[in-house]
């Protein structure tokens, strides 16, 4: 399993897909909340720069040039390091569009956020959204995306080479002694150093309140009088981020996936923990249908049990993979946390599954790989870095140290027998971050800004359907879509009802029916 929080919308159908969760999380143990654990409404920073403090940027103009595939352009914004210094150093942020294709009037800008954080908006673009969306979506919006700040081609957070980071995805997450526990805390240390020596300059300035303040300088770029967007798991925090900062200036919003910003760390992890157990046993209900299920054909209860046992089967002895790497606990546990994004994996992971239970880990190890986004040639894209940085800047650790894990073992173990030991250990990563976190969970909402759209899955694992209640009982204008299925996320997930529901509010600024429900 991996270290950090992450969120990836359908990880193995969209391969440039959001992270979000398991490791540092929105809030702290030690974050001051009221006895629910929502901590009070928090408005943005009082130090916001002025108009006139940053009109050197809103004003610049972009030079776009061919890139990549056929249609779409590239260029390079610039935006201040530090939006307490604005007239100090700046950064280079990568932003990618496609042209409205028509017919019908253009609507404007749309920009588009896949998640993570980490996730690269423009190959999420490229790939996806500026080709797959519906059509008349297409045909009336400019298609846009920026990676934020220290993603991708944006400046991007580094942290460890590619040697480095196998060893580090391979290290026993779900410690049985002192000296396992020790390595895992060394793993994480070693971490946060490789990423302060290599980055040091732009880890304090990764923050979803400066990538927000970028994705406003953008929208006046582009001319747009507001701006519209679709924000996919991170994305949704990254969307309700900028609609807290800039209520006015929020056009038509989809939150996609929806992330609740006032729960503490510990909450939203033992959450998520509980959305991988609800989703794992959508799939084992699936599984034990099928006369070929390596869980076996029995029951849900018998299927985690065996998986149970394999995972402490590869963590005694693990499996080779037709490589120099082998499979352990951890990379096997990732590889199943990776297919749980998306139903359309389950019957790769049963294969990967039933390999690995005779000794073959290389279908395991893939869906690892894909989590990681490893390449072929051992190359890791900076995704698992920038999102922990973004993640341990945003909000302050879940755990002070390992004391403090082993004390809420208990806990995660009831909201997941299968993935909560590993869960809770990976909770500690931000401890040891070099950049001391500058926000801290509270309630969005929004006074004034338009509507907006928030969609829930109900069986979502890493962005359990809970938190898109919250969202939406939180923010002033929104309006809660359901979709009552499995997956991460649900636009462009194969409901017509949701993609109607969407499509309608994209492009005529309609919001669905209070209470709608998708299937």
């Amino acid at each position: 399993m991996d270290s950090r929080r992450l969120l990836r919308t359908s990880a193995i159908a969209v391969a440039t897909a959001g992270l979000l969760i398991s490791g540092c999380s929105s809030g702290s143990s030690s974050t001051s909340a009221n006895a629910s654990g929502h901590a009070a409404i928090k408005a943005g920073p009082a130090d916001a720069p002025s108009a006139e403090d940053l009109a050197a940027y809103t004003t610049q103009k972009l030079t776009w040039r061919a890139c990549g595939v056929a249609t779409f352009e590239c260029a390079t914004m610039k935006a201040p390091l530090d939006y307490a210094k604005p007239a100090g150093a700046s950064i280079k942020l990568a932003v990618a569009r496609v042209k409205a294709t028509g017919p019908g009037n253009r609507i404007g800008s749309l920009m588009v956020n896949p998640g993570g954080p980490g996730g690269s908006a423009i190959g999420y673009l490229q790939s996806y959204a500026g080709l797959g969306y519906p059509a008349p979506v297409r045909a009336q919006y400019d298609m846009v995306a920026m990676d934020p700040r220290g993603v991708a081609r944006s400046e991007p957070v580094e942290c460890l080479t590619g040697p480095q980071m196998d060893a580090y995805t391979e290290v026993d997450q779900t410690p049985d002694d002192a000296a396992e526990q020790a390595a895992l805390t060394k793993a994480f240390k070693d971490f946060a150093h490789g990423c302060q020596t290599k980055s040091g300059t732009i880890l304090p300035h990764v923050s979803t309140v400066e990538a927000a303040r970028d994705m406003d300088i953008l929208r006046q770029v582009l001319g747009d009088q507001k701006l519209h967007y679709v924000g996919a798991s991170y994305g949704t925090f990254l969307g309700a981020t900028y609609a807290e900062l800039y209520p006015a200036r929020v056009g038509r919003l989809v939150l996609d996936g929806a992330m609740d910003p006032s729960i503490s760390s510990l909450e939203m992890n033992r959450d998520q923990t509980a959305g991988f157990e609800t989703a794992f046993k959508s799939f084992a209900a699936d599984c034990v249908k099928q006369k070929e299920c390596p869980l076996g054909t029995e029951s849900v209860e018998d299927a985690s049990d065996r998986l149970r046992t394999f995972f402490k089967s590869v963590d005694a002895k693990p499996v080779p993979t037709g490589q120099s790497r082998q499979l352990g606990e951890a990379l096997a546990t990732t590889g199943v946390i990776a297919a749980m994004y998306d139903q359309a994996a389950w019957p790769e992971l049963r294969t990967a599954l039933a390999h690995a239970m005779n000794r073959d880990g290389a279908g395991l190890l893939a869906l690892a790989d894909s989590y990681y986004e490893r390449d072929a040639k051992g190359k890791y894209a900076n995704l698992m870095f920038a999102n922990a940085a973004v993640n341990c800047l945003d909000l302050p650790p879940s755990f002070a140290g390992p004391a403090e894990v082993t004390a809420s073992l208990r806990s995660f173990e009831q909201a997941s027998p299968v993935f909560g030991a590993g869960f809770a250990w990976s909770s500690l990563n931000c401890a040891y971050w070099p950049v001391k976190a500058a926000g801290s969970a509270h309630r969005i909402e929004a006074k004034g800004a338009a509507p907006i759209l928030v969609v829930g899955t109900t069986r979502d694992p890493a962005t359990p359907y809970k938190w898109a209640e919250s969202l939406a009982g939180q923010l002033s204008s929104a309006t809660l879509l359901t979709y009552e299925g499995d997956g991460h996320t649900a636009y462009g997930r194969g409901s017509d009802c949701i993609d109607t529901a969407i499509n309608t509010y994209l492009l005529d600024g309609t919001p669905p029916a209070k209470g709608k429900r998708c299937s």
